[in-house]
């Protein structure tokens, strides 16, 4: 096929995994390289049973977990696989944010391919790698600047700041020699952070691009309700304003803006936020790289402090927060001091918490696509066992069906590639330039044929 080219090897008719090779003569530029959260996964690796550590591309390759994309794996994470190494043939990989759905590949990549990042991404997945088990292996990390064009080859890429339940995501516009694609990453538009958003979409839409590649994770059925950021506030503030024990929550580690809004609320209540010390690292980490007072920092700001689980031994980084960590002992026994804000690994603290019976459990999170998920009836087992009540508030870090269709109608896009989504025919609503993407086919890029 002449012409550039526009590939989608994975987030087709799935929940992440977006994989995304555009070519253009001898340049190949991948967008994202994360696991998808689809079932196929689960049907071959769950729990601890996981692919090798000395050879896991090779092992995901088997059952077609991986795309087949020569030049692109490392000699390790290949191993001795069928597809034989190669030195790297991809020109570059552009992530558009630290979720693990796409970034979380990042490790089985050839250490020579450049990786680009924004410079808060970069500062995650440091704060991520030193803290947890998720690794993203050795590479040349560059670093784009907002708006500002990044050319690799034939092909020249403009990052775009856009609102996501993580900061420092992007969308990008995507010129090529035989046009323009447009590439949301994930993105909502009812967080604080809604502006860029916006002006992302406003410059797709002077673009006139030939190509939009759009998420739809919230397309189709969606029995969520759309609270904005400032309704999941008002929700906690409604919850602690009735109860004077000790309160409980549990979001998504890396959402900040959630961990911002519990820190607001609790010292509106006349209470501290909680967090664990895997948390506290990525919030002092993160802060610096957004406007000073946004963030709560332990140590540093008013009315956020540390839970002191007993482990048998502690690492480096987490040294720097426990001298002044809080035992069980101490929140349980002042509990209507605090909102404690629990990760799931966390739940058996409640054996020692014991918090009285018809305390609030806030479960602000929703969508079921996340490496932290455990499963909903295991939860409630726990929340049972201790006579919890369950407070359910979230806003989405996606927008909602109507809010895509919406927004491809205002960027008049040529052809729009729905991915990201268990159900693209709901965009079908959209026109006749909506077109379902097939896993590994070759699109022209600048022609709808």
């Amino acid at each position: 096929m002449e012409g550039p080219t526009v590939r989608f090897l994975g987030g087709v008719r799935e929940i992440g995994g977006n994989k995304i090779l555009i070519e253009d003569g001898p340049d190949r530029v991948l967008f994202d390289f994360g696991p998808s959260f689809s079932p196929r996964m689960e049907e071959y690796y769950v729990d601890y049973l996981q692919p090798r550590s000395t050879c896991p591309a090779k092992d995901l390759l088997e059952f077609d977990l991986l795309p087949r994309i020569p030049g692109l794996y490392s000699k390790e994470a290949l191993g001795d696989s069928d597809l034989a190494y190669v030195p790297p043939e991809v020109s570059a990989i552009f992530v558009s944010h630290a979720h693990a759905d796409h970034a979380g590949h990042l490790r089985l990549v050839d250490p020579e391919i450049p990786v680009y990042v924004g410079e808060g991404t970069r500062t995650l997945l440091d704060a991520i790698s030193s803290s947890t088990t998720m690794k993203y292996g050795e590479h040349p990390w560059r670093v784009f600047q907002d708006a500002t064009p990044v050319r690799v080859g034939r092909i020249e890429v403009v990052p775009y700041p856009v609102d996501h339940s993580i900061p420092f995501a992007y969308g990008f516009l995507i010129r090529t020699s035989g046009g323009t694609l447009a590439y949301t990453g994930d993105f909502r538009q009812h967080g604080p952070r809604a502006p860029d958003t916006h002006r992302f979409f406003e410059a797709v839409a002077r673009e006139g691009v030939d190509g939009l590649i759009i998420e739809g994770t919230r397309a189709g059925p969606d029995p969520r309700r759309n609270l904005t950021e400032e309704g999941v506030r008002a929700s906690v503030d409604r919850v602690l304003d009735g109860h004077r024990a000790l309160a409980l929550a549990c979001t998504y580690p890396r959402d900040v803006d959630r961990l911002s809004t519990l820190h607001a609320a609790a010292v509106a209540a006349d209470r501290s936020l909680v967090v664990s010390v895997r948390t506290a690292h990525l919030l002092t980490q993160v802060a610096p790289r957004l406007p000073p007072g946004t963030v709560p920092i332990p140590g540093r700001s008013a009315g956020i402090e540390v839970y002191a689980r007993r482990k048998l031994k502690s690492y480096v980084w987490e040294r720097p927060f426990l001298e002044q960590a809080l035992p069980a002992d101490e929140v349980s026994r002042d509990g209507r001091r605090y909102l404690l804000a629990l990760d799931f690994q966390h739940f058996p603290e409640l054996i020692d918490l014991r918090p009285e019976t018809g305390s609030p459990y806030i479960h602000s999170m929703s969508e079921p696509f996340s490496e932290d998920d455990v499963s909903d009836h295991v939860m409630h087992n726990w929340l049972d066992h201790f006579g919890l009540v369950f407070h359910q508030m979230h806003a989405s870090g996606h927008a909602s069906g109507a809010e895509l269709l919406e927004l491809i109608r205002q960027t008049r896009a040529r052809t729009v590639f729905p991915i990201h989504t268990e159900h693209p025919e709901a965009f079908e609503t959209a026109g006749p330039t909506v077109r379902p993407p097939e896993l590994g086919k070759a699109y022209p890029v600048g022609t709808t044929r």
